[in-house]
């Protein structure tokens, strides 16, 4: 059997030597380092799917008409969007304020006592296999600079990342990725009370649909993550239909109550 090559493509080597050139490494350096809001859209879209599809399963488990699925998962878009959106806003503010204060506590211990930490620098280098001569120097080096001792303290010994980003964007990310995705159970509601199209099998169609939707958002985190695609769009879909589940269930077993 020929096994297939593992060496790489001629594209990829231009690809590498062109990002590689010193114009273009410093570009990017001085670009600095970009945030990856990901996690804010993932989190947002799979909680907007999950809690949209819940209130759909609990009314439809207990048995109750389209209209209060539809003010039930409007109200809910808006709400549960603002408050998931609000609730990054302030966690990631927190995280930025951490850092700063983080840095501000370092800045102030440099100040008063520069030989201890001149030394906390020097064990710290030394772990990564520096001695000797070469160890003196690169605490020199180090210790030189006031904004990269205080980025190496910050890294190395509170293991904390240097990037704020925007907490508005966090935000913003999370809710418009709510709305879009959590409004996919509740399309086909909105179509039907609407009269644009007769659709049978409500509950059932919008069923599918969240299905489609929760395997597309794992689909679409695998294009930036090491991961397959379908392996990331069924891990997906089972976590969001368990919550859906749920839902139905105790829809069902409060049927009677309604």
């Amino acid at each position: 059997m020929k096994t297939p090559s593992t060496e790489p493509s001629d594209n990829l080597l231009k690809k590498l030597h062109d990002e590689h050139t010193p114009e273009a490494v410093r570009a990017r350096l001085e670009d600095g380092p970009r945030h990856s809001y990901l996690k804010d859209f993932v989190y947002g879209a799979i909680d907007g799917a999950v809690t949209t599809f819940a209130i759909v399963s609990g009314v439809a488990g207990a048995g109750l008409s389209s209209g209060v699925v539809i003010v039930l998962g409007v109200a809910n878009l808006i709400g549960d969007g603002f408050s998931m959106a609000a609730s990054n806003y302030l966690g990631t503010r927190a995280e930025n304020q951490l850092r700063e204060k983080a840095r501000r506590i370092e800045e102030e211990h440099i100040e008063l006592y520069p030989e201890g930490e001149r030394e906390e620098i020097r064990q710290i280098v030394s772990q990564k296999g520096f001695d000797g001569e070469d160890l003196d120097r690169a605490v020199e080096i180090i210790t030189s600079d006031r904004h990269q001792w205080v980025d190496m303290m910050m890294r190395e010994e509170l293991g904390l990342s240097l990037e704020n980003p925007p907490a508005w964007k966090a935000a913003l990310t999370t809710f418009i990725a709510f709305v879009i995705v959590g409004a996919v159970p509740l399309s086909v509601f909105i179509t039907d009370s609407l009269g644009l199209v007769e659709i049978p099998s409500l509950y059932l169609i919008s069923t599918v649909m969240t299905g489609v939707a929760f395997f597309a958002v794992g689909a679409f985190k695998a294009r930036f993550v090491d991961e397959k695609w379908y392996a990331a769009g069924v891990e997906t879909l089972l976590v969001g239909g368990l919550a859906a589940g749920l839902a139905y269930i105790v829809g069902l077993m409060l049927k009677d109550f309604v």
